[in-house]
């Protein structure tokens, strides 16, 4: 199944994403829902919770007690390392189970608010940021969701900035404009790239190479608000916030090599090429095989690489290079 990273700063719309998303055919898993279900009444993780921390962080109605708990983790390192060991595993071992339950065709949504800050974009196939320009964003916490402007101006500034999310986003998703023009764009990803990258995966088939160059930078849908952003991605530089980058650290974490050398390809144009170098034959049999559902369908090819792309919105070659 494909796995998308779906997220965005607060007052961008990712939960107006999420929501169409959902009603194209995706399954979708808001981890923020997930947090709230493991600690409900009568479940393991509220009982843990008042084991750690006492029948002081329930309400009178035998509920979790939000704001009298984040005041006692907030303000002790060691109680939000005890509260994230309870919770964290019963959140992960959720999200296994809902993902699983998606048919192997199906594009599963992974709704994270914290994807850019925590870095953890290279765990999706793909990482689909909601943006829209910080007025937009105030206005709307100010006005539809009756937040002080000062409060919703902190809120902003603690986060990721824009500058952030286009390096780590491969699709960005402009949404300043009306729901109805969200849900175009939403359409029109679904349609032109995820399902074809899903059922691509599922069916072990690659994506065509193109006959001519494409552009390798993410999906806009109105670029013109984002371009100043775009500036360098695509670059072939596996520090470069880019195509490139992303991709490199998507196969770095897949096979658990977080120094694993990986420079750009042949270069043939409209191509992803990545050639990564590893210690022996044994390490590229190992890595090869670690490939299943990485998003890299491994098969013998003439052009001599290990593995092409399944994503119709970023054509590419995986090659192994054994070196010292």
């Amino acid at each position: 199944m494909l796995r998308i990273g779906l997220t965005g700063g607060i007052g961008a719309g990712k939960s107006a994403a999420a929501s169409a998303l959902a009603g194209f055919g995706a399954v979708v898993i808001d981890a923020d829902r997930l947090a709230r279900e493991v600690v409900e009444p009568g479940t393991p993780g509220l009982a843990a919770i008042v084991e750690a921390f006492g029948a002081d962080v329930l309400t009178a109605e035998g509920r979790l007690d939000r704001p009298k708990l984040g005041a006692i983790v907030f303000a002790d390192a060691e109680a939000l390392k005890t509260l994230n060991g309870i919770t964290h595993p019963l959140i992960g071992a959720l999200t296994a189970e809902r993902a699983e339950a998606a048919p192997p065709d199906g594009v599963v949504v992974h709704d994270i608010p914290l994807i850019v800050e925590g870095n953890s974009g290279a765990g999706f196939h793909l990482v689909v940021v909601v943006m829209a320009p910080e007025e937009v964003r105030l206005r709307r916490l100010t006005e539809l969701r009756g937040m002080p402007l000062e409060d919703a101006r902190a809120r902003i500034g603690v986060q990721a900035t824009d500058e952030q999310r286009v390096a780590a986003g491969d699709v960005l998703l402009d949404n300043a404009g009306s729901p109805e023009d969200l849900r175009t764009a939403v359409g029109e990803l679904w349609t032109e790239r995820l399902v074809p990258y899903a059922s691509n995966l599922a069916r072990h088939t690659p994506a065509p190479l193109p006959a001519s160059p494409v552009a390798t930078d993410p999906l806009v849908s109105g670029r013109a608000a984002f371009a100043p952003l775009l500036a360098g991605a695509g670059t072939p530089d596996a520090s470069a916030a880019g195509e490139f980058g992303r991709a490199a650290a998507r196969l770095r974490a897949r096979l658990h090599r977080p120094d694993l050398p990986v420079d750009s390809g042949p270069g043939q144009p409209g191509v992803l090429d990545l050639r990564a170098t590893l210690p022996d034959a044994e390490a590229v049999r190992s890595a090869t095989a670690a490939l299943a559902g990485s998003g890299w369908i491994v098969q013998p090819y003439p052009d001599g690489a290990v593995a092409h792309s399944a994503d119709p919105g970023a054509p590419g070659r995986l090659f192994f290079d054994v070196g010292a």
